[in-house]
């Protein structure tokens, strides 16, 4: 591994070597406004792909027999370009935009690389554009306008992601969403992940799917979220960077890229500062991004990651309503206090992943990744001193066979993943942010796979038929080596095997619309921080999860393609339910209930009133989102201590859902560059509690980002921009704690705060 990582950055200081016989250069452009068109596919017949630059050039080498190449961007007519042998000229193409031309996306989920009006599931797309639309001091904004799913931040870089209610098992931290970065697994074999290693400006794309997705990416009731990261485009750029705004928030960032046809690196540095909105709430993060992709031929692509990460956040744990009403800028206090306690973390993290994708032949084809990480944390908590260190290594196959029966089109894929973790995990008292006296000492080996294959068939009336299968297994071993209290001992948990299917159908009514529906079983065991709780017990009696989605949906375009959609029912019930709640000493407690039912409905639409880049207003588009969720808990008792009896919670409201959420927006943009974006998020009350007597308000907030994008001289690009985030000035909890000891439930978000900035681009010739 580490030859490989000293070959990709020594590939950064070689030239692209010359492997054919003619080079094509030329330039893209509007053929109406004349502007150059960035991100133009440049393809030759004999296979050799590149991308025009910002400024609408591109350099190609192709081989002798190149008869002709083609050139093609969304929202533009293809042009073929016959190419002139023995002549070094420079084709000037132009390109005519096409308003009525379908603008399908492909998507990768499922594994099924299919455009997304040809994929059965639920899935959202959030690209570039959207991640870009705020300041991008992380990723919650953006998600947020996903329909089905919220992402809280309880303190700066503690994030937590709820897909159709997921967070209910989650106090802290993501759980149950299964999360991979470059085709990767992200998620580690103890079933957390550590999203806020990765800053946003870090992700080029993020695919959403929602429910149960078991059978290719393995045990999850939750859903599965795929990040792609950015990668550099063709040439040579240098950008940079800067963003300040209220509360002492800063951030930096540098990259440098290099891309040709052969290859391309990415190099980006990002430094992020905090002081914070609340007492004991700041933030600094250093991350390092460094991606590689090279083609070494047709058939084969290597594509790769490194992710070095130092973050520090500090944590001003949760208010209770008096307080909240009272000071909603202070952090908990009393004996156990976040500023006496410096309840903060520090971690720093590498992840290291490799991914290859090889064609042997037309039919016949294999993705396989590879990765390792290692993560070292030091973290003072309210009520204990935790250190641990973790390495990580995991491998992902699969095996792509594309073939026809008869007049049917199949397509079969067989694979499977593995993850190994090792954790060495100490706790101690926490003496007024001094480490005090060992508590704990823990060696936790957690080992989790699963097999799965999948078959696609395209059956005639422009049917699409996926049938899929996985089986999964997780196993946890738990090694004491010191505990004042109970001793040393070895405890192993090894659930059993679980298969989960998934069917689906998609009938494509018409070239501009599909629906789909599908059955799907999901199954998630408990993490390890479920079992093995901070205050070093073992909660041994806790079962994996267990539930089938059902769901029907319809996507599609209109009205010239100006109008989109994406409309998603959906009944999932959840067995064995794993809820938490916290004991007096803030520790999370957590158990198996009897069921959920959760049905609801996902909305998302856009509508584009202008898309003419040669006009003065050349961009004016309408866009929101509308979930309904009737969530309940089903077969659920809880006893009651100080009424020494047990109470019924059947039919309440799940905690941590809001019945109604909506997002609308709106982007703006002129030929001169200047553009507007403005999001409004609307949340109803939300449950904090499992009995349903303690609400966080409904809330609206309001955020706008304004600036200009213009390019000067061939060479430079210029982003002038500044925000607006909360306009309205909305008091509101932001990543509540459902289920807190002493009603401490509310993580207070900033009120109206402000941002500008400035990004270069440099692109070298």
């Amino acid at each position: 591994m580490k030859k490989l990582l000293f070959f990709c950055l020594f590939i950064l200081y070689l030239p692209a070597a010359a492997v054919a016989q003619t080079i094509v250069t030329g330039k893209v452009y509007h053929a109406q406004s004349q502007q150059a068109i960035a991100g133009a596919v440049v393809r030759a017949n004999t296979g050799e792909t590149t991308q025009t630059t910002s400024d609408g050039r591109y350099q190609l080498t192709v081989s002798a027999e190149a008869l002709y190449f083609v050139i093609s961007h969304v929202g533009f007519v293809p042009d073929t370009v016959a190419i002139l042998k023995d002549q070094r000229i420079e084709y000037m193409t132009p390109l005519q935009p096409q308003q009525n031309m379908l603008r399908e996306v492909q998507v990768q989920g499922y594994e099924t690389n299919r455009p997304l009006l040809q994929t059965a599931g639920a899935i959202s797309i959030l690209d570039s554009e959207v991640i870009q639309r705020t300041d991008e001091s992380s990723l919650v904004r953006a998600v947020n306008t996903v329909p089905g799913v919220r992402m809280d931040e309880r303190a700066p870089a503690s994030y937590r992601i709820s897909i159709r209610g997921s967070t209910l098992r989650s106090p802290y931290g993501i759980r149950n969403v299964k999360l991979y970065f470059n085709g990767i697994p992200l998620t580690e074999a103890n079933g957390t992940t550590a999203l806020n290693l990765l800053d946003a400006a870090s992700i080029g794309s993020i695919e959403i799917l929602k429910g149960p997705t078991a059978s290719v990416y393995g045990a999850g009731t939750g859903g599965t979220v795929l990040l792609e990261p950015k990668r550099a485009t063709v040439g040579t750029e240098l950008q940079a960077g800067a963003t300040i705004g209220s509360y002492g928030y800063q951030k930096y960032r540098a990259a440098a890229s290099i891309g040709s046809a052969k290859s391309n690196v990415l190099v980006q540095y990002t430094h992020q500062q905090y002081d914070g909105y609340r007492e004991q709430s700041a933030l600094d993060r250093k991350v390092l991004l460094i991606s590689p992709e090279f083609y070494i031929s047709d058939k084969q692509t290597i594509n790769s990651h490194i992710i070095y990460s130092d973050l520090y956040y500090e944590l001003p744990g949760g208010l209770t309503l008096e307080q909240y009403n009272e000071n909603p800028r202070q952090a908990r206090g009393g004996e156990f206090g976040s500023v006496k306690q410096n309840a903060s973390m520090n971690q720093e993290s590498i992840n290291i992943g490799l991914k290859q994708e090889y064609k042997f032949t037309d039919n016949w084809s294999n993705t396989t990744a590879v990765y390792t990480s290692h993560r070292f944390r030091d973290h003072p908590f309210n009520t204990d001193y935790e250190r641990n260190a973790n390495q990580e290594y995991g491998v992902r196959s699969s095996l792509e066979y594309n073939t026809t029966i008869g007049s049917v089109g199949a397509r079969y894929i067989f694979g499977g993943e593995f993850q190994h973790g090792f954790e060495a995990a100490r706790t101690y008292d926490n003496n007024s942010s001094a480490v005090g006296a060992l508590r704990t000492d823990d060696e936790v080996t957690a080992k989790t796979g699963f097999v799965f294959g999948q078959a696609e068939f395209e059956l005639p009336a422009d049917f699409i038929l996926t049938t899929a299968l996985s089986l999964n297994d997780t196993q946890y071993e738990i090694i004491r080596l010191a505990q004042a209290t109970s001793g040393n001992y070895t405890y192993t948990k090894d659930f059993d095997a679980v298969l989960s299917p998934r069917i689906a159908l998609l009938k494509r009514l018409t070239n501009q619309l599909s629906a789909h529906a599908s059955i799907s079983s999901g199954f998630s065991p408990p993490t390890e921080e479920e079992i093995l709780t901070s205050n070093g017990s073992l909660n041994t009696a806790l079962e994996p999860e267990k539930g089938t989605n059902y769901e029907l949906g319809i996507r599609g375009y209109s009205l010239q393609n100006r109008l989109s959609f994406d409309v998603v029912s959906f009944y999932f019930r959840l067995n064995e339910t794993i809820v938490s709640r916290q004991d007096a000493s803030s520790v999370a407690v957590f158990r198996n209930v009897g069921s959920t039912s959760q049905k609801g409905i996902e909305t998302a639409l856009s509508y584009t009133f202008v898309d003419a880049p040669e006009d003065w207003l050349s961009l004016f588009k309408v866009w929101g989102s509308y979930t309904y969720n009737h969530f309940r808990f089903k077969d659920y008792t809880i006893y009651r201590e100080a009424q020494q009896k047990e109470i019924d919670l059947s039919g309440n409201h799940l905690t941590g859902v809001a019945p109604h959420s909506a997002t609308v927006g709106i982007d703006a943009a002129t030929n001169f560059g200047l553009y507007l974006n403005a999001i409004a998020n609307y949340v109803d009350d939300i449950p904090l509690n499992d009995e349903n007597t303690a609400y966080a308000d409904k809330y609206l907030v309001i955020g706008t980002k304004a600036g200009i994008r213009r390019s000067i001289a061939k060479q430079l690009q210029l982003d002038v921009f500044a925000g607006v985030d909360n306009l309205t000035d909305e008091k509101y909890s932001l990543g509540n704690d459902m289920n807190a000891f002493g009603g401490r439930f509310y993580q207070p978000a900033p009120d109206r705060n402000y941002y500008t900035g400035i990004s270069l681009k440099y692109s070298l010739q």
